[in-house]
């Protein structure tokens, strides 16, 4: 575990799979947060790269070449949110404020293309910045996608107690057995999936992907969860367009939480290829998203 902190904000990033497991200010949680030798529950904080969410059939087609990945949810049989948060990640930079860590990913059976993935984690005035680097060092040209899998809350306030809004005008139909696409994404205007304008949490449930998330005047995609005396925001940069939102009953000792997930495209991208990033042989791509409070 790598510990930063700036004036009163303290984050903890876990070297294998580099992902974020607690962001306090003043002793004030914001992120849903897991026991120090506990394995991160339900995927919190988790790094997903080079795709999120899901991979139908744990296959896809590359240059007309099927590609056959690990199925890493049996029970559906995809491939589930990339191959690094399970892996341990090398330190590049351990500062007081900053933490910024590596993965390589080699070719292997599913996947042909080697890439350098780098995320670091910053606090400031504005809160916790998170910044991912994906670099293609192989000499094949590659699509890929890139998520993260925070559980914000808003402060010491219940879920349920909380008004959701999401940046999103679109929602991406599932079949619900596999929890893969099962058609192009529809508007959500006029429907239970509008959260624009705020909707409050107490009895909603999903595991849903979001799309068309529109950045506001700053140029920045802006979600957030708000209770009585203050809340929470996750921010991300344009390529983020993508938002999955996940509302489990049974987080460890939490009961109620939800995942707010920023993604730059849509579960099963590698096949349908919305909004996939291509990447050629010594090419770089970056994007950030971040946590900050609000009062």
């Amino acid at each position: 575990m790598l510990g930063i902190s700036y004036e009163g904000a303290t984050a903890v990033i876990t070297t294998v799979g580099a992902g974020l497991r607690s962001f306090e200010v003043d002793n004030v949680p914001y992120v849903e947060t897991f026991g120090a030798d506990e394995k991160p529950p339900m995927s919190a904080g988790a790094v997903l790269v080079p795709w999120p969410n899901r991979t139908a059939g744990a296959t896809w087609t590359l240059d007309g070449v099927r590609q056959e990945l690990e199925i890493t949810e049996p029970a559906r049989g995809n491939a589930i949110h990339g191959l690094v948060r399970r892996r341990p990640w090398s330190v590049l930079e351990h500062t007081g404020s900053l933490v910024s860590l590596r993965a390589m990913i080699e070719p292997q059976p599913g996947w042909p293309a080697a890439l350098d993935v780098t995320v670091s984690y910053a606090l400031d005035d504005n809160g916790l910045t998170v910044t991912h680097g994906v670099t293609n060092v192989g000499d094949v040209r590659t699509p890929f996608g890139v998520g993260t899998h925070p559980y914000p809350r808003a402060g010491n306030a219940t879920t349920d107690s909380c008004t959701l809004t999401l940046a999103a005008t679109t929602v991406l139909p599932l079949d619900t057995d596999r929890m893969v696409p099962s058609g192009p994404a529809t508007p959500v205007e006029g429907t239970q999936f509008d959260f624009r304008e705020g909707r409050p949490l107490e009895g909603v449930k999903l595991d849903t992907p979001f799309g068309g998330c529109e950045p506001s005047a700053d140029g920045l995609i802006h979600h957030t969860l708000m209770a009585e005396d203050g809340g929470v925001e996750v921010w991300a940069d344009p390529a983020f367009r993508w938002v999955q939102v996940y509302t489990p009953d049974s987080y460890p000792n939490r009961g109620r939480a939800v995942a707010v997930e920023p993604m730059t495209c849509p579960p099963d991208a590698l096949n349908s290829g919305v909004d996939l990033i291509w990447i050629s042989p010594g090419e770089s791509w970056g994007a950030r998203w971040g946590i900050r409070p609000l009062s």
